[in-house]
């Protein structure tokens, strides 16, 4: 593929995985085609999105003829094809710290924020008919591991002591990112990365959490850098994307909003 073969992107709302590339892709000034998938109407399970995606996850892509998916690999792929602000480091430490972030991020900290989030929102009690109608949908998930994740997460089927974990994990990454923070201006050093990016869009509600463990009293670097990203054009342009609720989302990040406690 060449920088000049068309580049579509499929997401839903621009945040968390679908914020990733959309982001790397407005940093880099790549002209690429936005097609939102309404994961709220199973969108991700029609057979022309299974045809991209088999996963049935988003956010997908295509580049010319090749088909992207899993939102990482998607972002350095971005960064690798196309010309424009470089968002991986040139030198090998550089690089593998990036990518030592990107993992933790993506399989450590979302994970248990996550399920924290789940829990808070989950609902309770479904009808008959709420319930024959979340089978269907979840029968239709591909992945055998995603339907029991989200059979679980929307059930509330944790284990003894898994909520307690996961929010003691959460904590810890928190105060992790917090450390790292507060000795270098970007999490793989002092350059944006993808790794800002990627670590952006899967922590950026923390401080909306009540009794959460970011908040500019306990975690003031992480909110300085949350605000920096926030700021950028790149993020105000992805999150404009969105057709329901997410830029709503990011007003606690602005300078003028009230302090967090």
């Amino acid at each position: 593929m060449t920088a000049t073969d068309k580049f579509t992107l499929y997401h839903w709302e621009p945040n968390a995985n679908s914020g990733k590339p959309l982001m790397a892709l407005i940093e880099k000034g790549v002209d690429f085609e936005s097609r939102y998938i309404d994961v709220s109407k199973f969108e991700h399970h029609t057979p022309e999105y299974l045809d991209i995606n088999p996963l049935g996850v988003v956010p997908a892509a295509t580049h010319g003829a090749l088909k992207l998916y899993e939102s990482t690999a998607i972002m350095e792929y971005v960064d690798a094809a196309f010309p424009g602000l470089p968002l991986r480091p040139a030198d090998p430490e550089g690089r593998w710290r990036m990518r030592w972030w990107m993992k933790f991020f993506d399989e450590y900290y979302a994970p248990s924020v996550s399920m924290g989030a789940w829990a808070r929102g989950r609902r309770r009690e479904m009808t008959d008919e709420e319930r024959a109608e979340f089978e269907e949908k979840l029968n239709a998930i591909p992945q055998k591991e995603r339907r029991a994740a989200w059979a679980k997460s929307t059930l509330g089927l944790w284990a003894p002591g898994e909520l307690e974990e996961s929010a003691r994990k959460s904590a810890y990454a928190a105060a992790l990112v917090e450390k790292v923070l507060s000795q270098r201006p970007w999490i793989a050093g002092d350059d944006y990365t993808l790794a800002d990016i990627n670590a952006f869009n899967l922590c950026y509600f923390m401080p909306m959490m009540p009794d959460g463990p970011v908040s500019d009293a306990k975690t003031p670097h992480t909110m300085e850098w949350l605000r920096k990203i926030y700021e950028r054009p790149s993020a105000r342009q992805a999150w404009s994307l969105g057709r329901v609720f997410t830029a709503d989302r990011l007003t606690h990040l602005a300078r003028s909003a009230p302090a967090t406690a």
